[in-house]
C-alpha cells in the first residue's frame, strides 16, 4: 500500500517504470481525444467541480486511462470525498501512476500522471481516508469506466 512518503519520494526520486509506454504526436492526440479530453490530458487542465460524468458512479470496474487504456484504479477503492471530482485512495498497481511536483497557481501540490502515456489526470493529497490517508482526485474527462459484468 502506497503512503503519502511513497508518493514524496518518487515525485522528488523518480517514478516506477511502467509496463508500457505509449508516446503519439499532437496531432495524433487530437484525432483520437475530445477537445476536452485533450485540453484535459494532454494540457493539464482540469473540469469544474462536480461537473464529471464518474463523480458520482459507484459501479464495480475499472477505471482507465482515457488516452492509452492503461488501468489505473479499482471501483472498490472510490470514495466520496465532497471535492467534486472521482477520488481514490489507491491506483490499481504502484506502477500505473507517475507523480510530480506541481507549483502552479501559487500552490504545491503532486500531480498524477498515467505512467504509460503521460496523461495529466489530476493531484493527490495526503487527506484521504485510512488506510492509506491517500486521495488521489481525478478528472473524470481522463478515465474510462470498464463496468464489471453482474
Amino acid at each position: 500500500m502506497l503512503t503519502w512518503k511513497d508518493v514524496i519520494n518518487f515525485s522528488v526520486n523518480g517514478n516506477p517504470t511502467p509496463d508500457r509506454r505509449v508516446e503519439k504526436t499532437e496531432a495524433g492526440w487530437h484525432a483520437q481525444l475530445t477537445p476536452e479530453q485533450f485540453r484535459i490530458t494532454r494540457l493539464k487542465g482540469t473540469e469544474r467541480p462536480h461537473s464529471g460524468e464518474l463523480c458520482s458512479i459507484y459501479d464495480a470496474g475499472k477505471y482507465s486511462c482515457v488516452c492509452c487504456g492503461t488501468p489505473l484504479f479499482d471501483s472498490t477503492i472510490k470514495f466520496s470525498s465532497g471535492t467534486g471530482w472521482p477520488s481514490f485512495t489507491q491506483p490499481i498497481k504502484t506502477n500505473a501512476i507517475k507523480y510530480e511536483r506541481d507549483t502552479s497557481y501559487g500552490m504545491v501540490r503532486v500531480e498524477v500522471m498515467c505512467n504509460t502515456c503521460d496523461a495529466h489526470l489530476g493531484h493527490v493529497f495526503p487527506d484521504g481516508p485510512e488506510p492509506s490517508g491517500l486521495r488521489y482526485c481525478i478528472n473524470s474527462e481522463s478515465m474510462t469506466l470498464e463496468k464489471e459484468m453482474a
